[in-house]
């Protein structure tokens, strides 16, 4: 059931009084620098003539969940000072290993945030998520390796959304490089067999992602000096949590609206519920996520729409280039050495092709610039990964080889997650910088 604008308001409010630790200098009748309406100024301002504009009810949804945290979260991650950090994490990582049970004098917080993810909501059907899962598994076996760099360069766009992670010290090679890989785990080991269950490999990350964001968002407002709330906000609201969640099911809205569809096939529609229910697990409002292809291209475009365009080098185009420049490979072997030569210059075509409109220029000005050798790269890479694709979806379509490749496609994001290594899935406060003074919108 989606909740009314009254709702939803009083738990934006809720946060102040229920966490004032973290939440008590925070204006939450005040509308932040960083969102606008006019779609002209926008971080959509160049997509805006291709989609019609979002219903007027989801725009305010989008505004309101703007000052929204993960309040369950962030209970949990406020623990911190009494706790401490690697305790809290310590007693995460039992509870959804073991159980709530599990876990010694579990915290109030804690037996909330493990209750909040073991409902499932009414509308859920797991077969479908489990299906959706195993769809899953081959764009993340055999594309995602290839492309997961590019996508993550697109989180750096926008000076208002990118400056909690230049904050934690993702400007440096080396942790932009832990970054990326952590990113490529989560997604990953989701579409592992029984993940996205209680007690599943899926479960513990989706929680672990979410005490991370919850202790940024601590360490942010507690620590940080010349964070501005008027400019900013609050550091990740849940609306920025959408495009990591959704943006597979918009590309696919997207296309199907340009073929002239309006229902999901039952493949596309086990792929948005499996999409849908990770983004619960990483505790998304379920008002933002809509089950069809209109109403999901709506409220993409509503929280695009919500931001005000805004790049700035020092903060957007440091973040972009570290994130460029990092060596991905867990190793410095001849074969992990052409791999990341080769998926580096995929990235900046990624970039460009999906999250650029294929405005090259753009991609220069932001320190990207594409050249004839990634193209040539891409000629021959983007063809192969094609074929690849093609013969192992043909393959998943015989009923006596299904069971076969999905099991070989289960054995492969298996060596993947070894290759991206061991997620932490954690923010080291000391590590953090001071914000620079915010600059005043044009």
């Amino acid at each position: 059931m989606t909740a009314s604008l009254e709702d939803v308001h009083k738990r934006i409010s809720l946060q102040k009084t229920a966490l004032p630790v973290m939440y008590g200098d925070i204006d939450f009748s005040m509308v932040p620098e960083r969102y606008t309406d006019d779609l002209a100024v926008s971080s959509m301002k160049d997509y805006a003539k291709k989609f019609p504009p979002p219903p007027a009810d989801m725009v305010e949804r989008v505004k309101a969940y703007t000052m929204l945290g993960d309040i369950t979260a962030d209970a949990y991650a406020a623990l911190m000072p009494e706790y401490g950090f690697k305790r809290l994490v310590d007693m995460l990582t039992t509870a959804c290993a073991e159980g709530i049970d599990a876990v010694p004098d579990a915290p109030p917080e804690l037996v909330a945030l493990i209750a909040e993810m073991e409902t499932k909501p009414d509308w859920l059907d797991m077969d479908l998520v489990r299906e959706g899962a195993r769809l899953n598994r081959l764009p993340m076996a055999e594309t995602s390796p290839w492309m997961i760099r590019g996508a993550f360069l697109a989180t750096f766009l926008n000076k208002y959304t990118a400056l909690p992670m230049a904050l934690t010290g993702t400007l440096s090679h080396s942790t932009a490089s832990r970054r990326v890989n952590e990113t490529a785990t989560f997604f990953t080991i989701t579409t592992l067999p029984g993940a996205l269950e209680p007690r599943g490999e899926g479960f513990k990350a989706a929680a672990m992602v979410r005490l991370m964001h919850s202790m940024v968002r601590f360490n942010v407002l507690r620590r940080v000096k010349g964070w501005d709330q008027s400019v900013y906000g609050i550091p990740i609201p849940q609306v920025d949590q959408m495009p990591a969640g959704l943006i597979d099911v918009f590309l696919l809205a997207f296309k199907m609206v340009e073929e002239g569809r309006t229902e999901f096939t039952p493949e596309e529609r086990a792929r948005v519920e499996f999409s849908r229910y990770r983004c619960v697990l990483l505790g998304l409002p379920e008002d933002l996520l809509m089950d069809t292809p209109q109403g999901i291209i709506d409220i993409m475009n509503a929280r695009s729409g919500s931001i005000r365009a805004g790049f700035d080098d020092e903060t957007c185009g440091a973040l972009v280039r570290a994130t460029l420049a990092t060596y991905l490979p867990p190793t410095k072997s001849l074969g992990n050495q052409i791999h990341n030569a080769l998926e580096r210059r995929l990235a900046r075509l990624v970039l460009v092709k999906s999250f650029l409109g294929g405005n090259s220029q753009m991609a220069r000005d932001i320190g990207v610039p594409v050249g004839p050798l990634d193209y040539a790269v891409a000629a021959i890479l983007f063809p192969m990964i094609a074929t690849k694709m093609a013969v192992y979806s043909a393959a998943l379509k015989v009923p006596g080889l299904r069971g076969l490749v999905d099991r070989h496609l289960v054995a492969k994001l298996r060596r993947l997650l070894v290759r991206y290594g061991h997620a932490e899935f954690t923010t080291d406060a000391s590590a953090y910088r001071q914000a620079a003074p915010a600059v005043p919108a044009e």
